[in-house]
């Protein structure tokens, strides 16, 4: 059974036309946005992975309470935050270089 996780990756890879990375880097990397699926506990392992992307970087919730937990760690950052069905719910600031 797919975890929380991972079911979100997929459904967000599926939107923005692209596949699930389950390796090394963000989980959805596209032309125009990097995307990281975290969970409550895992929130700043985000900032890391998306360290370095020179275009908008997201963080998605697995969950509402992990989508909310997002929100409060991104404030004043660059970083943007999506909900599990991959809907910004706060925009990135970082511009594609």
């Amino acid at each position: 059974m797919p975890t929380k996780h991972d079911a979100t990756a997929k459904n967000i890879a599926k939107k923005e036309g692209t596949t699930y990375n389950q390796g090394q880097g963000p989980d959805v990397n596209t032309a125009k946005r990097a995307v990281e699926v975290e969970t409550t506990d895992t929130i700043r392992d985000g900032f890391r992975q998306l360290s370095g992307f020179q275009k908008p970087v997201y963080i998605a919730g697995a969950d509402q309470e992990a989508t909310q937990k997002a929100v409060e760690a991104t404030k004043g950052t660059t970083v943007g935050v999506m909900n599990p069905q991959g809907k910004i719910v706060k925009r990135s600031t970082r511009k594609n270089k």
